[in-house]
């Protein structure tokens, strides 16, 4: 008869369980609202002088400089988020959040890289908003449900878009602005900062 486990032992077992358990179960919550204000902001000067440029290329310019400044305030607010919840962000959700993002939002880069040279600047907005709201309603499965909202908003721009597409920075001011600063505010408020 084998020897009885000592019980210490199950106990280490049943809180390795418990523990792998909680974490599998966890929603990333450091989705900054202030900083979706920030980006909103962003999103809204980039469209406003992406619409004033005189060519195509500047046009591409400007909304890759507004996609940079973007991120970086994103970055910057998850991670001070974050720090002052005590999560920690490329373990548990954290990483399944940037994981789940993160592969859409590189398609959307490399996508844009033959279009525009190919002269095809009109797709831009619709696939940047489809594939923006792909990622995000992606993450959201990790996360608080207004993320999963926002990302189907998106998605529904986006589809709007490819059917007019000579409105393309109208489309992107409503949705890398103004969906990001509704947003924002929701979460701001409901979910604090």
């Amino acid at each position: 008869m084998p020897a009885p486990i000592p019980l210490q032992d199950r106990a280490a077992e049943n809180i390795a369980y418990i523990r792998a358990t909680l974490e599998r179960s966890a929603r990333f919550t450091a989705v900054p609202g202030r900083g979706g204000v920030v980006m909103g902001g962003i999103g809204l000067a980039g469209a406003w002088l992406a619409h004033r440029q005189p060519d195509s290329e500047a046009w591409l310019a400007t909304w890759i400089a507004t996609a940079i400044v973007g991120f970086a305030v994103a970055a910057f607010t998850i991670v001070r988020k974050s720090r002052r919840a005590g999560m920690p962000i490329l373990a548990g959700p954290g990483r399944k959040f940037a994981f789940a993002l993160a592969p859409s939002l590189i398609v959307a880069v490399l996508l844009t890289v033959p279009l525009a040279s190919n002269q095809q600047f009109e797709l831009l907005p619709a696939l940047w908003l489809l594939l923006y709201g792909t990622a995000v309603t992606a993450s959201g499965a990790f996360s608080i449900s207004a993320i999963v909202i926002m990302g189907f908003a998106y998605l529904g721009l986006g589809a709007a878009a490819l059917f007019v597409p000579a409105a393309g920075d109208l489309f992107l001011a409503v949705g890398f602005g103004g969906l990001n600063i509704g947003f924002g505010l929701w979460i701001w408020r409901r979910y604090g900062d």
